[in-house]
């Protein structure tokens, strides 16, 4: 299982350094990193593999939030996908 997700952002240097000091925590929550892209100055898109499911979802649910008040992100989407 994979994880698509998409970020609005104030300021990208600033997002992606949150991004780089949230790695740790996203890890202990059964995800990680495979490709971050910046789509231009305010949009960025990140595909993890998942780990962990339950826990994946929960921490998007929760700590996700204290990341993306700390990161400028003003809206996030997130998608679990299976290869087809």
């Amino acid at each position: 299982m994979q994880l698509i997700a998409h970020y609005s952002v104030n300021d990208y240097p600033a997002f992606k350094a949150a991004f780089d000091a949230d790695a740790e925590d996203r890890g202990a929550n059964g995800l990680s990193l495979l490709q971050l892209w910046r789509e231009n100055a305010g949009s960025a898109w990140a595909l993890f593999s998942v780990s962990d499911a339950r826990a994946a979802r929960a921490y998007l649910e929760g700590a996700a939030g204290v990341f993306n008040s700390q990161a400028g992100v003003t809206a996030a989407s997130h998608h679990f996908v299976e290869t087809a």
